[in-house]
């Protein structure tokens, strides 16, 4: 089935209230590594100031395996000094910039404007180019705002088609406060996939226990084959202000496509790596 998992351990660890110790990190990660995902959202060159629990995504990377892997690496960056701490790393394939249509959000999550965090999306994007690596931009706050700040479909595409201008090819819509629904991700991914045929839209969704299922349904029938998830449904936004909303958790996705087999993912390797959530996320 050609459709992408993009697991993310680091959105399930960043936020996680006690350190998790480097080795727990590595071999959580190796064990990852093994299951067939497209790609391992692992960890972040960003301030350990601002997230401590990633303080360490160098060393890290350093225990990681690779060989015999086809999982693809994505690192989190928020400035270009980041961009530049993650591309010393040839292991790395993508850098993920987080990019907010909410002027509020952008602010606090990247110390930085909309139309400055524009300006750090073409500098990132011109260094990718450079290493022969990739960008992926994740719109924050794309399918809803919490701040009373304006929100609609026309502003998710206008920032997405000034993005576009810029030359980036991936681009993921990212429920960030857990207020994605059937309708809201029809009217923009129905748009935006025929409109940049061009451009790989993923989706970042967050949800409550029950409601996950309508949301795939809804981005996969518009054509969305990229998808953001963590096992367990670790993760997610403290903004949400809703405990039971979470990463749209990995086991969810796959059993919607018919399990590991159907997307092409080792089966002993895709059950290992669940336990091994349920034992570090207690």
């Amino acid at each position: 089935m050609n459709v992408k998992i993009i697991e993310c351990p680091r959105d399930a660890m960043q936020g996680w209230p006690s350190f998790i110790p480097t080795e727990v990190k590595s071999h959580y990660l190796n064990t990852l590594l093994k299951v067939g995902f497209d790609t391992l959202d692992f960890g972040s060159f960003v301030s350990p100031r601002t997230i401590p629990q990633m303080r360490d995504t160098a060393e890290v990377l350093s225990r990681l395996d690779l060989q015999g892997s086809s999982t693809r690496l994505l690192a989190i960056i928020a400035n270009k000094r980041g961009a530049e701490d993650a591309l010393t790393h040839g292991e790395i394939t993508f850098l993920g910039f987080p990019f907010s249509v909410s002027q509020e959000f952008q602010k606090r999550n990247t110390h930085s404007t909309i139309e400055e965090s524009l300006v750090r999306v073409e500098e990132i994007q011109a260094l990718c180019l450079r290493h022969n690596r990739e960008l992926v931009v994740y719109i924050s706050m794309g399918f809803g705002n919490p701040y009373n700040e304006p929100w609609n479909a026309e502003i998710v595409h206008h920032w997405v088609n000034k993005l576009v201008s810029m030359g980036c090819k991936i681009i993921a819509l990212s429920d960030t406060v857990g207020v994605s629904n059937p309708v809201n991700i029809t009217q923009l991914f129905s748009h935006l996939i025929p409109e940049f045929p061009a451009v790989e839209f993923g989706a970042h969704l967050h949800s409550h226990p029950s409601t996950w299922k309508e949301k795939i349904e809804a981005a996969f029938s518009c054509g969305c084959r990229r998808f953001d998830s963590s096992m367990k449904g670790v993760g997610g936004c403290p903004l949400a202000e809703d405990e039971l909303v979470g990463n749209l958790a990995t086991e969810n996705l796959v059993a919607y496509f018919n399990g590991p087999a159907a997307l092409r993912l080792d089966p002993a390797a895709y059950s290992g790596a669940l336990q091994l959530a349920g034992e570090i996320f207690r």
